[in-house]
């Protein structure tokens, strides 16, 4: 076993592929293939399962992939502190839920980076492969939401992953639509006040539970429903069209014009925060990233929507 080998497994774990793990490292994809079996011939497991669409780590990959990433990390730090010039590559993995504050962090990050290299990944994705992410070291930090309806499959969940929850804050319940929406002007909405409108959620894929959703009360029937994977999209459907979708109130630059936050009438509340592994130990861009979230969320968010613990 060789570092050079746990260097292509992190990879290959990574970007789902052979593939493109060796057109990101720049490396044939016959070596990091070749890596692979003679590392499972070498440990008498199989890492990897392999299909039209990539490659999926097996429970015995996981489990090395986790270690690989400790052995690793180890020898970077040995290099680091006793090389004349530190030139590695900086990186940060981050899969979040659809939250513009998400992105803001993350190229906060980025632009505040003082090295001379970084390798930088921000995955929008369904709440289930945010979990997985985590999970098989393929992201160090994931960003999503519970509440009192998904906490304990959620909570299963994290356990199962191997994953903690820490809370970045809590927030009322809020509407989000078009300034020129009907219910526009209201300073409280009620539930049945949304029922003639379409509702905007973010489709989950394969994993397409209620639970996993990113808006509270997805569980509630709704008539008009309009589901979309994209951040943008959204957007664009709430500033221009009569819809809405429920969040935390929290309006990013990109909806300040022509989109509104109104309360919902309701005790519930989201508590969004970030999950990493238990055994990952977080580097110094996840520590500024961490850091960077808060700041924008509370440049983001004015002290009235915030709520006391």
């Amino acid at each position: 076993m060789t570092l050079q080998q746990l260097r292509y497994l992190i990879a290959i774990a990574e970007h789902g592929s052979i593939n493109a793990a060796a057109t990101h490292l720049y490396a044939s994809q016959s070596n990091l293939s070749t890596a692979v079996r003679e590392l499972e011939r070498e440990l008498g497991i199989t890492i990897f399962t392999r299909s039209n669409r990539g490659v999926t780590l097996t429970n015995d990959g996981t489990e090395l992939l986790g270690y690989a990433r400790q052995v690793v990390e180890q020898a970077d730090m040995l290099e680091a502190r006793y090389s004349p010039a530190d030139t590695r590559q900086a990186r940060l993995a981050v899969s979040t839920q659809h939250y513009y504050f998400s992105l803001q962090a993350f190229m906060q990050v980025a632009d505040e980076f003082q090295g001379d290299e970084y390798d930088l990944i921000l995955r929008e994705c369904a709440t289930g492969q945010i979990i997985e992410d985590v999970r098989t070291f393929r992201s160090e930090v994931g960003v999503l939401f519970v509440d009192d309806f998904n906490r304990r499959v959620l909570g299963r969940a994290f356990e199962e992953a191997g994953v903690s929850f820490s809370r970045l804050f809590r927030a009322g319940v809020h509407v989000f639509l078009s300034e020129s929406h009907p219910l526009a002007g209201r300073d409280l909405l009620k539930l049945e006040d949304l029922e003639p409108w379409p509702r905007y959620s973010f489709e989950q894929g394969t994993t397409n539970s209620f639970y996993y959703a990113e808006e509270p009360f997805s569980y509630l029937p709704h008539k008009k429903v309009i589901r979309i994977s994209d951040r943008g999209t959204l957007t664009n459907l709430l500033a221009c069209h009569n819809g809405f979708t429920l969040s935390t109130g929290v309006l990013s630059a990109e909806m300040h014009s022509g989109i509104v936050s109104i309360p919902l009438d309701t005790d519930a509340t989201m508590e969004v925060g970030y999950i990493m592994h238990d055994e990952r130990r977080p580097s110094e861009l996840l520590v500024r990233y961490i850091d960077a979230l808060r700041q924008v969320i509370a440049q983001n968010q004015t002290v009235s929507e915030l709520l006391d613990d």
